[in-house]
């Protein structure tokens, strides 16, 4: 027993080392005082300070965030809709087709999805005779399409779970279907749809493959940036940035694990209430 545990835990240890190893590595050199890439110089931040006063990081970056935060909020608006649009279907069978082909861009390769992309915007441009296929548009429309999925899986949980007679009970308490959706639906699944706004940010945040096929000649995103420096020499400046980018979506995925764990720990409460409530209904039940 005692050698399979060790055995057990040195497994563990070599998966994390491998997967943790290359990061670990690429955040002390960002910090490196020298411009080797092999050989810790020193300790020293100017790498952050060159990154920062980089015109085209910067232009990246204003890019980057505004491809991140338009897709995350277009994409976050159609998902609920849909969602709650395929859950008030009555056909079972219906419903279960439309979560299926929904999904699709969840289980494509993204270089299939990206190609995909290419053709279809060629095929419209030459259509509609326009001169620059791709721009800023072409690169929006591909991210919303691969967010929305996503977004879809975050919400439909939770319009499963809430009580079917909260929004009968608004309307019989003199609210119209929209004042019920606004007053009573959208709070009860609001959780759902603040982890699928910050899913589908961090997947925009970081989308490479996708981003490549349909950018424009003018419009270029940070993981774009850092392929094509890359491919030129490595410089301890891209460390510093890829490093950036790496805590900024840890960040954003703690805050999902929190507020997921907060919803699971809220749900389950709400089970305890439900059930003790309906003991102490027997019980009463029972002393009748």
């Amino acid at each position: 027993m005692k050698k399979n545990s060790f055995l057990a835990k040195f497994y563990m240890f070599m998966v994390f080392f491998f997967l943790f190893a290359p990061i670990v590595v690429m955040i002390l050199f960002s910090f490196n005082a020298g411009k080797s890439t092999s050989v810790f110089e020193g300790f020293s931040i100017k790498w952050y300070v060159e990154m920062i006063t980089n015109d085209a990081i910067l232009e990246a970056v204003r890019n980057t965030l505004l491809l991140a935060v338009t897709s995350s909020v277009i994409s976050t608006a159609l998902g609920t809709i849909a969602a709650y649009g395929i859950n008030k279907m009555r056909s079972p069978g219906v419903r279960t087709m439309l979560m299926t082909i929904t999904q699709i861009p969840m289980i494509n390769p993204e270089i299939i999805t990206g190609f995909s992309f290419t053709l279809m915007f060629v095929f419209v441009g030459l259509l509609l005779h326009v001169s620059e296929t791709f721009s800023f548009w072409t690169m929006l429309i591909a991210h919303v399409t691969f967010s929305l999925p996503y977004v879809m899986l975050q919400i439909t949980p939770k319009l499963k779970q809430m009580d079917k007679s909260l929004p009968e009970a608004a309307m019989d308490l003199g609210c119209n279907p929209i004042q019920s959706f606004f007053k009573v639906e959208l709070p009860e699944i609001m959780p759902g749809i603040v982890t699928g706004l910050i899913m589908a940010f961090t997947l925009s945040l970081d989308d490479f493959v996708i981003s490549y096929f349909t950018k424009g000649s003018g419009f270029t995103t940070l993981p774009i940036l850092i392929y094509g420096e890359v491919r030129k020499s490595v410089k301890p400046d891209i460390y510093a940035l890829a490093t950036v980018i790496f805590v900024t979506v840890l960040l954003f995925l703690i805050l999902f694990n929190v507020l997921s764990t907060d919803e699971d720990a809220k749900a389950k409460r709400q089970q305890q209430k439900e059930r003790a409530k309906a003991r102490r209904a027997r019980a009463k039940e029972a002393r009748k």
